[in-house]
């Protein structure tokens, strides 16, 4: 470690990884917004970070000038790992005030650090993709210098995502955007004059690194298949007029900027039904041997964004009307896709829907969200031949179906959440009823 952050009279502080939230241990470095020598504000973007749950943004706990950055895009780095040194104006003294370690000397120094710090006493860690890597600092023969980085090209955190699922690297595409940054058509306009390699006869799989949030959704699914006995119960319904009154609705001038869908629709009839049914938004509480019913409703919406399969959810949804709903699911489902859902979007969901049917998929056998007791799958809407008033009708048919936790829910009690939830679509009067 070199004398500059070890402290001393130079005021140099280490900016460490902190504890993003729910036991989270590491983070990968998406892309840097400084690079060293730049001044930087207090609460200034340093850096994107790409948790199990989300992409992170962590603003500067110091005002100062940068000294040097411990990991560059696509490391993984530890909690409580040191990320970049800042030297401040602060400047003098002694080692207490020169570096911030643990949780404890930024309290004592009254810093600002986000959630908090994590152990106080690790050495720095730092991961590639697909093994491990050591820093300068492991080694001793190089206490003082590091060799110098080649200019690191320009690019948008999003063309830099692009780039690496497409294995390119950016020092080899010419920027033509503003100051030379590289933009999404210089991508696009390099991979398209990039020359076709065949791949050799023996080359006949690909391997990709398991990280982010795939690596998260890959382990919360084992999890719940191995925790969790889990059971499933269906049932198809006729929602025309539900199709209906979203036409309806949809033509209001008072709802004009309101987007209104089918998911809405059962959202809110999720949530109806809950009232009657507590047991569907309870969890288990192996360590207290208890079961917890919660009286509140976090309403989780599976959404497939470009890192993966990602669960946030709408905090009380149990106090929102039909339009604050859809609002409030317009927004996350577009955070989701565009990769921005914070942890806190992620965390302490009680109860989750997933929609297969906008994939044109009728039915299927939805997985446990770790840690709830019910998941709610709806397939496509498609109209069918169907009995309606003793003949037979073209209607709008859904099919619904519900996997639950058979520790805390039984097989009727499912089945007459179920059935409560289709009563409602198809009769959506319910809605204002139980309103």
């Amino acid at each position: 470690m070199s004398p500059a952050v070890n402290g001393g009279a130079t005021g140099v502080r280490q900016f460490l990884l902190p504890d993003l939230g729910e036991g989270l241990t590491e983070a990968e470095v998406v892309a840097w917004h400084v690079a060293p020598g730049d001044p930087v504000e207090l609460n200034q973007v340093l850096v994107e970070v790409e948790t199990a749950k989300a992409v992170v943004e962590l603003p500067s706990p110091f005002a100062g000038i940068v000294v040097e950055l411990f990991a560059v895009p696509g490391d993984t780095v530890d909690v409580g790992a040191p990320i970049v040194a800042i030297e401040t104006s602060a400047g003098a003294g002694d080692d207490s005030t020169a570096t911030v370690a643990t949780a404890e000397t930024a309290e004592n120094e009254k810093v600002s650090v986000l959630v908090g710090y994590g152990p106080s006493a690790p050495p720095p860690s730092r991961r590639r993709r697909g093994g491990a890597g050591r820093s300068r600092r492991d080694h001793p023969e190089h206490p003082t210098a590091a060799p110098a980085r080649p200019p690191r090209p320009l690019a948008a955190p999003p063309v830099r995502f692009m780039a690496r699922q497409r294995g390119v690297d950016l020092a080899e595409v010419a920027g033509h955007g503003p100051g030379g940054i590289i933009t999404r058509e210089d991508l696009a306009a390099h991979l398209a004059d990039a020359p076709t390699v065949s791949a050799p006869a023996s080359s006949r799989e690909t391997r990709s690194p398991i990280h982010g949030v795939q690596k998260h959704m890959a382990e919360a699914m084992v999890r719940s298949a191995i925790t969790a006995p889990q059971a499933c119960v269906f049932l198809t319904v006729d929602v025309t007029p539900s199709s209906e009154l979203l036409e309806r609705l949809r033509a209001n001038r008072h709802l004009e900027n309101v987007k209104l869908t089918m998911l809405t629709l059962v959202a809110r009839a999720v949530v109806l039904a809950l009232r009657d049914h507590p047991s569907l938004n309870s969890s288990w509480d192996e360590a207290a041997g208890e079961i917890v019913t919660k009286h509140y409703v976090n309403l989780g919406i599976a959404v497939a964004g470009p890192r993966g399969l990602v669960v946030p959810n709408v905090k009380d949804a149990q106090d929102l009307g039909l339009a604050d709903l859809a609002a409030a699911l317009a927004a996350l489902t577009a955070q989701a896709r565009a990769a921005r859902s914070t942890p806190a979007d992620l965390s302490g969901g009680t109860i989750t829907i997933t929609n297969v049917g906008v994939f044109g998929v009728d039915a299927g056998v939805p997985l446990l969200n770790p840690g709830e007791a019910a998941i709610l799958a709806f397939g496509a809407v498609q109209r069918r031949p169907w009995d309606h008033d003793g003949e037979i009708a073209l209607r709008d048919v859904v099919t619904l179906s519900l996997a639950f936790d058979h520790r805390l829910v039984d097989g009727e009690g499912a089945s007459r959440f179920l059935r409560a939830v289709g009563e409602i679509l198809a009769d959506p009067t319910n809605l204002v009823a139980l309103t």
